[in-house]
């Protein structure tokens, strides 16, 4: 579903995570976890892009709606790991407790990756900008299919596949929109987005981002490195 039908007046949409990863305030709340990111550089030209778009979302009439993440929070999730809130068997690594504490589980998944050869590196691109951030792509096909070749050797690593493994999206998050717009704003909305998918696909030719690491999180606003993967 793109956002513009997720956001459409009409969709009556209000963003599941309002009440648990952020509040009506757009101040994020504690949910723990675990994950694989590659995290945005910081200080290079991709973070000072995202930082000029982060702006441009704000300036937004209905901007109220965002909750805005911090940039030292910017990073493009490789493999979803585990979280507090989310503790479904099918979001869970095989042979663990979802009762586990989120500390216990993510000691358990470190030891996993004990001897974890990683694949080969990828590139990342610029695919749309959105409401939500940026949505990414592979720089070639052959990019693409190396980071998607990362999520299934992480799978077979930590013994956790998400149903939505085969599709997941890669992307970077600026913004949680809490819920869908007022008519009135979903032209000025499209046309930034249409206008920000440009620029920034000529100011990042490639995401400057660092290699894979597993990290943890006690909210969405900084995922400290447990182990570098590459």
């Amino acid at each position: 579903m793109s956002w513009e039908q997720t956001l459409s007046p009409g969709a009556g949409w209000i963003n599941p995570r309002l009440g648990t990863r952020f509040d009506e305030a757009g101040r994020f709340l504690p949910e723990s976890g675990n994950t694989v990111v590659c995290q945005v550089i910081p200080g290079s030209p991709t973070e000072a892009a995202l930082l000029r778009f982060r702006a441009a979302l704000a300036d937004l009439p209905h901007a109220h709606l965002l909750a805005l993440t911090p940039a030292d929070s910017w990073h493009m999730t490789v493999f979803e790991g585990v979280i507090d809130t989310r503790r479904d068997p099918r979001r869970w690594p095989e042979g663990l407790d979802t009762e586990m504490s989120i500390a216990d589980v993510t000691a358990a998944m470190t030891a996993r990756l004990d001897g974890f050869a990683p694949p080969p590196p990828f590139r990342m691109s610029v695919a749309a900008a959105t409401p939500f951030g940026v949505t990414l792509r592979g720089l070639t096909d052959a990019d693409e299919a190396a980071a998607r070749h990362w999520r299934d050797r992480l799978s077979d690593a930590l013994r956790l596949r998400a149903p939505a493994h085969n599709d997941y999206a890669f992307h970077t998050t600026l913004a949680y929109v809490k819920r869908a717009l007022p008519t009135a704003a979903l032209p000025v909305w499209r046309a930034t987005m249409a206008e920000w998918t440009a620029r920034l696909q000529d100011e990042i030719p490639q995401m400057a981002l660092a290699p894979p690491a597993f990290c943890s999180f006690e909210d969405m606003c900084a995922f400290p490195p447990i182990r570098p993967l590459a």
